[in-house]
């Protein structure tokens, strides 16, 4: 097919030929068209899978992923967990994430690659805008991105489901299907089958421009931070405008495992000490942010206290201060004192 054709192309095609990339595999369609497009660039590559034991494919699926790599000389990390209770879809993500991360560090990759597409772009758009979200939020797909320490590549995001599986079918490369993803209990199925693959089939060259627009917007707007630890306490200079701000604190609770209520941002909105989630301090000061666990009844002594207030640290900053002198030895540096 010429449109199969037209769509050989991945994003970042020059980075991915700079390093070593992991690539998450699940053996389903995104994942088995990008590891074999991975193959037609010549891209050095290995594959980690996940195992969640959902489904009674699951075993057979990790045994594809193995003979699969071991075909093509490549290593096949995988990993075997069970999670029950509520949230399966959020607790999947962290359990893989922190899986990926570990895999990333100990053996040098450069890249983490994840199959997202244009389907799954849209999908997520749509429920971000029906949550009442943000720009940044709404486009938290994206093509180059980062998720602690780890540098993530998403190669097909400007590739459509239908364009995918053409793909596939055009060089009969087998796949699995997830019975799952025609289940509407799940958000991201309802909104998949009632609205994003309707609209998809008609604009999808519309759509697929309006992104690439406003992810530029987006850079242009939004100032990436990072923050720096020292023990427990995480702190970030502060960017040019209050929305870098609370975007940069959402994402660092989120790669802690911890969700911010829209309560909680339109509180760190006003700067100040806030406490979050009965756990962590949030302070927001003139130059800097600061982010420690709270700790309360700390009994401190008198010459503690009067540099505290003579620095002009955050009250409720001072219990988790008293009883780590690296970070007390930083707010220092910070301060002048």
């Amino acid at each position: 097919m010429q449109h199969s054709r037209v769509m050989r192309e991945i994003l970042h095609l020059d980075l991915l030929k700079q390093g070593r990339s992991l690539l998450a595999f699940s053996g389903g369609v995104d994942s088995t068209a990008l590891f074999h497009l991975l193959l037609e660039h010549h891209i050095t590559f290995d594959i980690a899978h996940v195992n969640y034991h959902t489904r009674a494919t699951s075993d057979e699926e990790e045994r594809n992923a193995e003979s699969l790599a071991e075909r093509h000389n490549l290593h096949c990390y995988t990993h075997s967990c069970r999670l029950e209770g509520i949230n399966f879809e959020h607790r999947a993500r962290e359990e893989r994430y922190r899986f990926f991360g570990y895999l990333m560090k100990k053996h040098g990759y450069t890249y983490l690659l994840t199959a997202h597409q244009l389907n799954d772009r849209l999908e997520w758009l749509m429920m971000q805008m029906c949550r009442g979200s943000g720009l940044p939020e709404m486009l938290g797909i994206r093509s180059h991105d980062r998720r602690d320490e780890v540098e993530i590549l998403r190669p097909l995001l400007e590739w459509d489901r239908d364009s995918i599986e053409d793909y596939l079918a055009d060089h009969n490369i087998p796949h699995y299907l997830d019975q799952s993803n025609a289940d509407e209990r799940y958000t991201r199925n309802f909104f998949r089958h009632r609205y994003s693959a309707p609209i998809m089939r008609e604009y999808k060259d519309a759509i697929r421009r309006s992104f690439r627009y406003l992810e530029e917007d987006n850079d242009a707007l939004i100032e990436t931070i990072h923050f720096e630890t020292v023990h427990e306490l995480s702190y970030t200079r502060n960017p040019l405008t209050v929305r870098s701000l609370i975007y940069g604190i959402d994402q660092f609770f989120k790669a802690q495992g911890h969700l911010l209520t829209q309560h909680d941002k339109n509180d760190l909105k006003k700067g100040g000490e806030h406490i979050i989630g009965r756990v962590f301090v949030v302070s927001i000061e003139h130059d800097y942010t600061f982010i420690a666990p709270y700790e309360s009844n700390i009994v401190m002594d008198k010459g503690f206290r009067e540099e505290c207030r003579r620095l002009k640290i955050a009250s409720k900053l001072r219990g988790y201060l008293y009883g780590t002198p690296e970070a007390m030895n930083l707010m220092r540096r910070l301060k002048g004192g």
